[in-house]
């Protein structure tokens, strides 16, 4: 890996070389973006980021830098912002200045700029809507998509309790969590032998571990060069290839069995929506759009869903004091019989600042989805041009020292005032904020206080190596964080 890596990148700095004598940067003479380490020609500031580790490289350069500084990508210029303050003023204060999505070559492939995550302008927001309202007319937010979360959760239980011997919990966090989103978008849930369920779980765990690889890296700072180039990025595409048949083959299933009187699920709803504009020349409603919204809906009710989970029980497993403690407010509210409810959490303000606090420390997107000006915009004293690039650095947010007492350190009480209720936190983002506030916040907070509830409920769970050697570390960190593979024992309670 490390050879074919350096190999990589050395035909990537000279094809560099050559593609850039032809082309310019494409960037105005009026800009005035703040400074940064020196670019040079060609590679940008390679030399000062570390493809295994961007999220060190980038916290060095703030150090130097401050909060807001600039990085070329290559050729391509990235104003990162850093810490609470910055990114607030910017998401939230700026919000429709920076509401534009910027570029992320290596996902732009597969998207085409297509769908609700990567889209922008009147497509985004006419997608974006469409997606609220038909989410919420199928249970998001409601009690009926509770009752799903619940019966879900239960059977993840039954899954764990057959499972004798000590198991890594990847696979059944992410068949559980995939199922709530399928019973929205497809209608039904899907039974975890399912081969077609296994095969699509597969290809997007896949995905995630492959975003954040050096390779991965690579190719969003030389998209022209690495497109021909041999390397695990390729595997991302195929992935995504496989992705779309699969859903292009539910969507033909779901339009031979369609009534327009009585749509079941999303997919029904958006097929109704293509046949009302299928007249409509300018119509964002097509089979594209389909397929990108649905891999968009997928994968942030899958992966970074089934992500924080898996870290949480991992952080839970190395802090046993704290286990001890939910498990205890779990007793004296809920009991050992019923199911939790949603209604319980306002009554478990230890487990609700744990739950937050594993979403801040686990940092499962730390670099942010990249932004983009949607007009002339004055930040700072500096002068952004429509377009400009921009990094929201969300992990400069959730290690923000004016902002959290001990900012590296797992600790519940970043989220409980005096008197041990809980405490909201404006520098808690793991949902990104502003105008590209993800559109499953809601059912994301519920799913992730209703598993974890029921499984601490239900087990206790016994690490397989001594607990001061679990490494809460990623594995790999770059538009992802990764946790380290490990295996457990799930205990009856």
């Amino acid at each position: 890996m490390e050879v074919s890596l350096v190999t990589i990148l050395l035909l990537a700095l000279c094809l560099s070389c050559l593609l850039l004598l032809f082309r310019g940067d494409g960037r105005g003479t009026k800009a005035r973006l703040p400074p940064g380490p020196q670019p040079l020609p060609f590679i940008g500031n390679l030399p000062h980021l570390d493809a295994k580790n961007i999220i060190r490289s980038i916290l060095a350069l703030s150090k130097q830098y401050g909060s807001i500084f600039t990085i070329h990508m290559g050729s391509r210029p990235v104003v990162v912002l850093c810490g609470y303050q910055t990114v607030k003023e910017a998401l939230v204060d700026q919000g429709e200045e920076f509401s534009g999505r910027g570029d992320m070559p290596v996902l732009f492939r597969f998207t085409q700029g297509n769908g609700i995550a990567f889209s922008n302008g009147e497509k985004w927001k006419i997608l974006r809507r469409f997606a609220i309202q038909t989410l919420r007319d199928f249970g998001m937010g409601r009690r009926s998509i509770e009752e799903r979360i619940q019966e879900e959760a239960q059977c993840l239980v039954e899954e764990f309790a057959k499972t004798k011997e000590p198991f890594d919990p990847t696979f059944l966090l992410g068949c559980s969590v995939s199922n709530v989103i399928c019973s929205i978008v497809f209608g039904d849930r899907f039974d975890y032998k399912d081969q077609h369920f296994l095969t699509f779980i597969g290809l997007i765990n896949d995905n995630f571990r492959l975003f954040s690889s050096p390779c991965a890296q690579m190719y969003n700072i030389f998209p022209h060069v690495m497109y021909y180039l041999p390397g695990p990025h390729n595997q991302i595409f195929a992935n995504f290839e496989k992705l779309r048949a699969l859903v292009k083959e539910m969507a033909k299933a779901h339009q031979a069995t369609l009534d327009p009187s009585c749509p079941r699920d999303y997919m029904d709803s958006f097929l109704l929506k293509m046949q009302q504009e299928k007249e409509d020349p300018l119509s964002f409603f097509h089979d594209d759009t389909l397929i990108m919204t649905t891999h968009n809906l997928f994968f942030a009710g899958t992966e970074t869903l089934g992500t924080t989970l898996r870290y949480a029980l991992l952080i839970l497993m190395k802090f046993p004091k704290v286990t001890a403690k939910v498990q205890e407010e779990i007793m004296k509210v809920i009991g050992s019989q019923r199911s939790p409810s949603i209604t319980d959490r306002a009554k478990m303000p230890y487990t609700d600042a744990v739950i937050h606090e594993v979403q801040r420390f686990a940092d499962i997107i730390p670099m942010g989805i990249p932004h983009a000006l949607t007009r002339d915009t004055h930040f700072q004293g500096f002068f952004f041009p429509e377009g400009t690039n921009v990094l929201p650095f969300l992990h400069s947010v959730h290690r923000d020292p004016t902002q959290f007492k001990s900012p590296d350190a797992f600790d519940p009480a970043h989220f409980l005032d005096g008197n041990g209720a809980f405490r909201r936190r404006d520098a808690f983002m793991p949902f990104s904020a502003g105008k590209r506030l993800c559109l499953g916040e809601a059912l994301a907070r519920m799913e992730l206080f209703l598993f974890l509830t029921t499984l601490l409920q239900r087990f206790t769970f016994q690490p397989t190596c001594p607990r001061e050697q679990l490494d809460l570390s990623p594995l790999m960190s770059g538009i992802g964080s990764v946790p380290r593979p490990y295996a457990f024992r799930a205990l009856s309670r």
